[in-house]
């Protein structure tokens, strides 16, 4: 029985990943359409060779087809066109709290699917949200509007910039009406005699 099919395997493997490596690290949900292609194809190339005994051909289409990715991610960096024709824009679909229906027909996206995406990211409401698009790799992105916007920690130390000088010069006044604690008789005749404190 022939065994060389084990170190072709092998090879095979870490040719697909080096190549993959070149073409860079994006999960499925953030490949473009381009992406997805070449990467489906890549992985039935790969197999091929186990069955048909090419191994050379095979590292060389995976080759042919990364290559492709990089020519095709720099035409996209260089001409704008070329990028709204590969990747595609971001579409909006909500817009001050209302929805986009002519936007969602486009995308083929149902209302359902679109609420499921906004519970995924913790939105109760349509109303809380000021812009939502759906990005050309098909994740949502989204601004809430500043009623529905969480604290800062940035907006938290304005916030306490602003209030606690003056909360601060309020307790340091002390009222007319407050009786003097028991160290205030200590303090005052320290004050009065301080032979006393040597």
């Amino acid at each position: 029985m022939d065994f060389t099919f084990i170190w072709q395997t092998a090879f095979l493997i870490l040719s697909g990943i080096l190549l993959l490596r070149i073409a860079g690290r994006k999960s499925i949900s953030q490949m473009t359409l381009a992406q997805t292609v070449v990467m489906i194809s890549l992985g039935t190339i790969i197999v091929q060779p186990i069955v048909q005994k090419s191994m050379w051909k095979a590292i060389a289409g995976a080759a042919i087809f990364i290559a492709a990715i990089l020519i095709l991610e720099y035409l996209q960096l260089k001409y704008n066109l070329f990028e709204k024709f590969i990747t595609g824009k971001s579409k909006i679909i909500i817009q001050n709290g209302q929805l986009n229906i002519k936007n969602l027909k486009k995308l083929r996206l149902t209302v359902d699917q679109l609420e499921m995406r906004l519970r995924n990211k913790g939105i109760a409401k349509l109303e809380d949200i000021k812009l939502a698009t759906i990005e050309p790799n098909g994740q949502l992105g989204y601004e809430l509007q500043d009623d529905a916007k969480p604290l800062t920690v940035g907006e938290f130390k304005r916030m306490l910039n602003d209030y606690l000088p003056a909360m601060i010069m309020k307790l340091d006044e002390k009222p007319e009406s407050v009786k003097p604690d028991i160290f205030d008789e200590l303090n005052k005749s320290n004050a009065q005699n301080p032979k006393h404190l040597q």
